[in-house]
């Protein structure tokens, strides 16, 4: 499999016997996040620096999102604990992507409940069967989950919920960068999961770029503040403009390479160069090759 064997190489590092791991990146600060009751956590280089995030309660704290692996999961609930003094009482989980779904069972094995939306949650058996055998075997010493548990449904539709004093909203969307989303809404605060990312290539798990870019413009309506994305430290609303400048760039290197009067003898590998060239700075270009296949497929099948 073409992304398993990229994240083999990110994660591993080709060729490399023991992977380099940066340092885990912890945010509390009114600077960053925006608020004070707010803090982020973002895993190590080793696990694709996955950002998730807590929202403080008088009562306790709401986790938006549950890390590629356990191990990093616990690191963020002592830092939120160190930091707050609280404890969680309830996790949301905001697509089905093993960054946002593989903390559920150590969660429910503390007695906090997992929730993310009946869509979301449809297709997380699917994707974890997908990754499991591959991102078992690279992060055997995360304690990566060989068995699901999945969190519970909270319904279908867009709707509040209240834990630990705190009261959200959960948007129930459509495709984006994957099949079904759940966005979070509190105090002109939104977090994103993999609908955003910043200064990095997206993972993409059988979304939709034209659908990718409604949902943009549906957060965009929302009028946010702040932007809490699944990989880079949150911003304003311009996190949702460079978003959407990326998912066009995407469409529109694959058009031109489709179009092409001589066509490269690779023109997936030639889309990738290019979107290289266009985001040199951005992290993780690996993630690109199956973002790249899917838009390719998708105007394929245009009429």
């Amino acid at each position: 499999m073409l992304l398993a064997a990229a994240l083999a190489c990110v994660l591993g590092g080709c060729g490399a016997t023991q992977p380099v791991v940066a340092t885990h990146y912890r945010s509390h600060s009114i600077q960053e996040q925006g608020d004070p009751r707010i803090g982020g956590y973002i895993s190590s280089e080793w696990s694709l620096q996955t950002a998730s995030y807590w929202i403080e309660g008088p009562e306790g704290l709401v986790l938006i999102d549950t890390q590629l692996l356990p191990s990093a999961l616990r690191k963020e609930l002592a830092f939120a604990k160190d930091v707050t003094g609280k404890e969680p009482k309830l996790a949301i989980v905001l697509h089905a992507n093993p960054e946002s779904f593989n903390g559920t069972a150590l969660l429910q094995e503390s007695g906090v409940p997992a929730v993310t939306s009946g869509p979301v949650r449809a297709r997380i058996p699917a994707v974890h069967e997908k990754w499991a055998p591959d991102l078992f075997k690279q992060y055997w010493n995360g304690r990566y989950p060989r068995e699901l548990v999945l969190a519970d449904s909270f319904g279908d539709s867009t709707r509040e919920l209240s834990a630990a004093g705190v009261t959200l909203k959960a948007h129930v969307l459509g495709a984006g960068s994957s099949a079904a989303h759940v966005v979070v809404e509190w105090e002109g605060h939104l977090f994103t999961g993999d609908l955003v990312a910043r200064d990095a290539h997206n993972w993409f798990e059988g979304g939709d770029t034209t659908e990718w870019l409604q949902r943009l413009e549906e957060l965009r309506a929302l009028k946010p503040k702040w932007i809490h994305p699944g990989r880079g430290l949150p911003g304003g609303p311009e996190l949702l403009d460079a978003q959407t400048a990326y998912v066009q760039a995407v469409r529109e290197e694959v058009t031109r390479e489709r179009r092409a009067e001589h066509p490269s003898s690779d023109p997936l590998a030639a889309v990738e160069a290019k979107l290289k060239e266009r985001y040199p700075g951005y992290a993780y270009a690996k993630l690109l090759p199956h973002l790249v296949r899917a838009e390719w497929a998708r105007q394929a099948r245009r009429p």
